[in-house]
């Protein structure tokens, strides 16, 4: 309060150092991240994801169950507490006697990598290629942008049949064709964000001083631009997550005899009616997975629209 009073007159008073809020010393992904980890979404989504994550990656190593390795004499047993259920397979076995737990966390571990390679893949190919043709514009622009819009005009399933029907599907050729088909959209919201940076007083005081473009856009423009679009990011993983499994479904993603979400239920379906758990299984490890993903990527961009209002 000493300090407040003694402030010389004509000039405005300033808190001390311990009177400032904390928030005014975070950066805006801070901001962001600590308001939504303070909703129950987060929280909720964050403990289960973390716990689908650990039993993903225990499980199977714990177990020392094969996840391709037949038992004919063990087909077709039902899940506990069904009769006729064993406690050395919780969720039941398929038409080869093989174990449904492990091979939906094996489903589900791939599912998870090749979601999270394809959204990194896609992000940073999407926001460079964006941030340019925003920043630079001009022909580089406009040749940047012809290329995205020539890439959103072919689906997804389109592209996928072209480049998987040709050879044996593999995790990295999945990884490449869920990246293609998402990074335009990446590309056009930086480029959107890059040209507002770009106008803004700082930007051109730094250009009039001579900084270099490369300088320019990794140090005033890139770190503007980029958090909010990593926290739309989260999301994706989910939908990439999906478009896996879809891949799957069609024979076109993770080969036999590697377990894989679309592979197992396309293969449970001709079961559903004497043994449904061997569909429904790995599709309840999806439904969790995803929605835990969406909570955590929901309250994020509840959090990020807040911050942004200055809210």
């Amino acid at each position: 309060m000493s300090e407040i009073l003694s402030a010389p007159l004509g000039e405005p008073a300033r808190l001390p150092a311990a009177a400032q809020p904390a928030s005014a010393y975070r950066s805006v992904p801070h901001r962001i991240l600590a308001r939504a980890a303070a909703t129950w979404e987060f929280r909720i989504g964050l403990a289960v994801f973390v716990g689908v994550l650990l039993v993903t990656v225990l499980y199977p190593w714990i177990s020392g169950l094969d996840p391709a390795k037949a038992a004919v004499s063990m087909r077709f047993k039902p899940p506990m507490p069904a009769d006729g259920a064993s406690w050395a397979h919780a969720l039941g076995t398929d038409q080869l006697g093989r174990d449904m737990l492990v091979r939906s966390l094996i489903g589900l571990r791939y599912s998870l990598a090749i979601g999270v390679a394809s959204v990194l893949l896609m992000f940073g190919v999407g926001c460079t290629l964006g941030l340019v043709a925003g920043y630079r514009g001009g022909r580089p622009g406009a040749l940047i942008m012809r290329v995205t819009d020539a890439q959103l005009s072919i689906p997804m399933i389109i592209l996928a049949i072209t480049v998987l029907g040709v050879s044996r599907p593999t995790v990295p050729a999945i990884v490449l064709v869920l990246s293609l088909s998402g990074w335009p959209l990446y590309a056009r919201v930086a480029r959107s964000a890059a040209l507002a940076e770009s106008k803004r007083e700082s930007v051109r005081g730094a250009r009039i001083l001579g900084a270099s473009d490369l300088r320019i856009l990794l140090t005033m423009i890139g770190p503007a631009v980029l958090p909010p679009i990593a926290f739309v990011a989260v999301l994706d993983i989910a939908r990439m997550m999906i478009f896996e499994a879809i891949l799957g479904f069609l024979g076109l993603g993770v080969q036999p005899p590697t377990p894989s979400f679309g592979s197992i239920i396309a293969d449970g379906r001709k079961y559903l009616i004497n043994a449904w758990w061997i569909a429904t299984m790995p599709g309840a490890f999806l439904l969790v997975s995803l929605t835990s993903i969406n909570l955590m990527g929901a309250a994020l961009e509840r959090a990020r629209n807040a911050v942004l209002k200055g809210a």
